[in-house]
């Protein structure tokens, strides 16, 4: 076996272990139960506002508008983005963490820097 074999066989087979997916997904599973808790508190606690205090219905912020309309309008909108953004963000970064390839941008610039070029026989 060639020196060129073994890197190629080196880097053709690396890939994620059953017990890596597993670990992912279930630390996925956990990002998204905790997401959703977020998500479900903050959705069911405007219409428990609106029943229990007065003023978050019955108030004027701007103009005629009452909070309980503001938030509802406006307010969980701009939530529902940055909680879909955050929790996009966060899987996104787990699962490059956790699996295939190398773990930081610069060990693939390093790796492809060495590479042999077309027709040159790779390093010892």
């Amino acid at each position: 076996m060639t020196s060129a074999d073994s890197w190629a066989d080196r880097h053709l087979a690396e890939g994620d272990t059953p017990a890596e997916v597993d670990a992912t997904f279930r630390t996925q599973r956990r990002i998204a139960v905790g997401y959703f808790l977020v998500f479900l508190v903050v959705t069911l606690t405007v219409p428990l506002l609106a029943l229990v205090l007065d003023w978050w219905s019955e108030g004027q912020l701007l103009g005629t508008l009452s909070p309980n309309f503001l938030m509802v309008a406006l307010g969980l909108y701009v939530f529902f983005f940055a909680i879909g953004l955050a929790a996009a963000s966060l899987s996104t970064a787990v699962e490059e963490r956790m699996l295939g390839g190398p773990a930081w941008p610069d060990d693939v610039e390093e790796e492809r820097a060495n590479l042999p070029a077309r027709g040159e026989a790779p390093p010892s």
